[in-house]
């Protein structure tokens, strides 16, 4: 019994880096999705959407991303995607900041999408957000924020 939690412990600690196929057979959204259709169409992201309450110190540094484009790779299969880009996505709708773009990019089990953006940015962990000015990449923030999506963004910018 020991070892069954262990091995449990184990595959729950892996997180979205692994690039295993879990045990159900559905596939998930790969390629380009708004955020209102992932919204709308996967509860759990729906879920996380509608809890998420950014602070205000959050909300107005994401302010500073005006004119910037954002790039998320993500799996709808991922649990760090689950938690961050609802985040992401009420954050930029609270704020009010008009971005450059915003595309967001859904990936298979093995992290890879279409139009391989997993290649172009060497893809190793979901979700993957990447801030850019033009073509200048600003920077990144990988699986989950060092202090919140709002300030490690907006601290690119300030850089």
């Amino acid at each position: 019994m020991k070892s069954l939690l262990l091995s449990l412990l184990v595959i729950v600690s892996v997180g979205c880096g692994s690039t295993e196929q879990p045990l159900a057979k559905s596939e998930p959204f790969t390629g380009v999705i708004s955020g209102a259709q992932l919204i709308a169409e996967y509860p759990q992201f729906r879920s996380a959407y509608e809890k998420y309450q950014p602070s205000s110190a959050e909300i107005a540094a994401a302010k500073s991303l005006s004119g910037k484009s954002l790039i998320v790779l993500f799996g709808t299969w991922c649990h760090d995607s689950e938690r961050e880009v609802p985040r992401l996505l009420k954050l930029l709708d609270l704020s009010g900041v008009e971005l450059q773009s915003l595309s967001l990019h859904g990936l298979n089990y093995n992290k890879q999408e279409p139009t391989n953006l997993h290649r172009q940015y060497d893809l190793k962990y979901s979700p993957t957000i990447v801030l850019l000015q033009g073509e200048n990449e600003l920077g990144w923030v990988v699986e989950k924020p060092m202090l919140s999506l709002g300030e490690d963004l907006a601290g690119f910018v300030t850089e």
